[in-house]
């Protein structure tokens, strides 16, 4: 059921050694914090189009953390599963897509928008290539670094809007450009 565990990261140590021990080996699985993310996506979503943003802050973090502990789960305790290979990219996906389509495209640039959106169109079809020709599907380093600048990205655009700190517009716009400079490294390095 489980395959081999890749790389350990640095924050997945971290984790190790401070967020994972309040989830038991026996009762938790990185999938069902894939799980957690996919039903969190529409109520982030939410939130997001009716301008709740406070709540919709709460339930990002919370979403964000999920794809943080699953995937420090699944590496440190060897329970790397071909389901959340698949499904943990795409729910990842789904979570900054709406963001990104909600918050970014209205609030910050169109054109970073779009090419967010069409670089995670690519990554996306790349993998289901690479899955269908007998390849493997993994993160790498620049993945998981563009995942947590877009992260950042949404959580500086949101602070912007909550406070009315215009000065951090341009901050989360240029976050997002580093993300996307990331997000080309990490197809070049996976060669998709």
């Amino acid at each position: 059921m489980y395959e081999k565990s890749p790389k350990i990261y640095f924050f997945d140590k971290v984790l190790a050694k401070t967020l994972l021990p309040l989830f038991p080996e026996k009762y938790f699985k990185p999938n069902h914090f894939t799980i957690v993310r996919f039903i969190l996506v529409p109520i982030v979503t939410y939130f997001f189009w009716s301008s709740h943003y406070w709540w919709g802050l709460s339930f990002f973090l919370v979403a964000a953390l999920t794809d943080a502990i699953d995937g420090a789960l699944a590496r440190t305790r060897d329970q790397i599963t071909e389901w959340g290979r698949i499904y943990d990219p795409l729910a990842d996906k789904l979570l900054i897509g709406s963001a990104v389509f909600i918050l970014v495209l209205n609030f910050v640039d169109v054109y970073a928008a779009m090419i967010i959106i069409f670089l995670e169109i690519i990554t996306v079809t790349a993998a289901l290539f690479k899955k269908r020709s007998g390849g493997q599907i993994q993160s790498n380093f620049w993945g998981k670094l563009k995942m947590c600048l877009q992260v950042l990205g949404v959580v500086i655009l949101l602070l912007a809007l909550l406070f009315n700190v215009e000065t951090l517009l341009p901050v989360s716009q240029g976050t997002f450009y580093l993300a996307i400079a990331f997000a080309i490294m990490s197809l070049v390095t996976q060669g998709l």
